[in-house]
């Protein structure tokens, strides 16, 4: 029987840990104290909403003995807020295994360096552990999920191979796991949408309509391909599951903690009311200022983004941001400040002779 370790009793880490014990992997889910491990092993999951006296599969356990979650697993899945994965991946780096697999389930971009979760593993590891690292992504809510609803998701890594191993770990008949090698594409899918969601639930929460949201997202689908080619992704992978599929899943579903944020903050209540009183975090939070920088730095027009940093940062009313944004100048719509989009199929034009 396989064994994985997962690191973060957060819902997604739960929901992982549930979803892999159903098909007999031994699965070590850590907890920080005893306490914590105690609690979950008796009253199972009660952070994650299921359903009244759910209780753990046989093949999953609760330990707060990291050594005893991580040695000897093939796979280490780090379900964690990014501002501390980090942290996570020092404390875990010991017991990585030559052969262990390391995968990120977090969307979000470290907030003083800005770098993707993987640069952030890769950081904290040996040299010769890089290859191992994988990133999870798609349109994954975790209470679908651990509902057993079918649901398809990415994993990326720059070795397929090492991907193909992840894949056949996480797939179940409910669960589609899809590979591929464009990590970076793959990570700021699931980290930008975040930030596109936050819009989403304002447009929701001021009763735009569906015409108005269909705009958004798809202007916002065409901001985060702008940004991914620029930091060197692939812009088709945005057309896929970890792109366009995640910003609709978080766009469209009231399960969504970032699409929560924007209808809260439409109703008058401060950002530090909301994130302080909710269940998780909202990663499109701290990735919003993160991404407004990096645009910033690059000169890289990044208008919704823009928007979500006045609302969350410097005070503008959630109404008239949306007022503005709806209002903005248009022009082609494949134009903006410093984007490349597609530039990749651009021919050169051939030598006469």
């Amino acid at each position: 029987m396989p064994k994985i370790g997962i690191i973060g009793t957060t819902s997604w880490g739960i929901t992982l840990g549930v979803m892999l014990a159903r098909k007999k992997v031994d699965v070590r889910l850590w907890a920080r104290t005893d306490q914590e491990a105690a609690q979950l092993t008796r009253d199972g999951p009660g952070s994650v909403t299921v359903p009244p006296g759910f209780k753990f599969p046989p093949s999953l356990s609760v330990t707060s003995s990291l050594r005893d979650a991580l040695k000897g697993a093939q796979a280490v899945i780090l379900a964690v807020p990014s501002q501390s994965m980090r942290h996570n991946i020092r404390l875990a780096a010991e017991y990585l295994e030559g052969s262990t697999l390391i995968v990120s389930a977090a969307k979000g971009l470290e907030s003083d360096s800005g770098k993707r979760m993987s640069q952030v593993i890769a950081d904290e590891i040996q040299p010769r552990l890089m290859p191992n690292i994988c990133v999870l992504s798609g349109p994954n809510l975790a209470q679908e999920i651990i509902d057993n609803r079918p649901a398809a998701t990415v994993v990326a890594a720059e070795k397929e191979t090492a991907a193909r191993k992840m894949q056949k770990f996480l797939t179940t008949p409910t669960f589609c796991v899809y590979t591929h090698t464009d990590v970076t594409g793959v990570e700021l899918g699931g980290s930008l949408k975040n930030i596109i969601a936050l819009g989403a639930g304002i447009a929701d929460g001021l009763g735009y309509g569906d015409n108005a949201k269909a705009a958004l997202i798809t202007r916002g689908l065409t901001e985060m391909t702008a940004l991914g080619v620029a930091l060197g992704a692939n812009p088709l992978t945005f057309s896929g599951l970890a792109g366009l599929g995640d910003l609709i899943a978080t766009c469209a579903s009231t399960l969504s903690r970032n699409h929560y944020v924007g209808m809260e903050l439409t109703k008058g209540r401060p950002l530090q009311e909301i994130t302080t009183t909710m269940v998780g975090v909202a990663e499109g939070v701290t990735t919003t200022p993160v991404v407004y920088r990096i645009a910033r730095q690059m000169g890289l027009a990044m208008p919704i983004t823009e928007a979500m940093h006045r609302v969350l940062y410097e005070g503008a009313n959630p109404c008239q941001a949306a007022v503005d944004l709806m209002g903005a100048h248009a022009n082609h719509e494949l134009a903006g400040r410093k984007w490349r989009l597609f530039s990749f199929l651009r021919r050169r034009p051939s030598r006469s002779r």
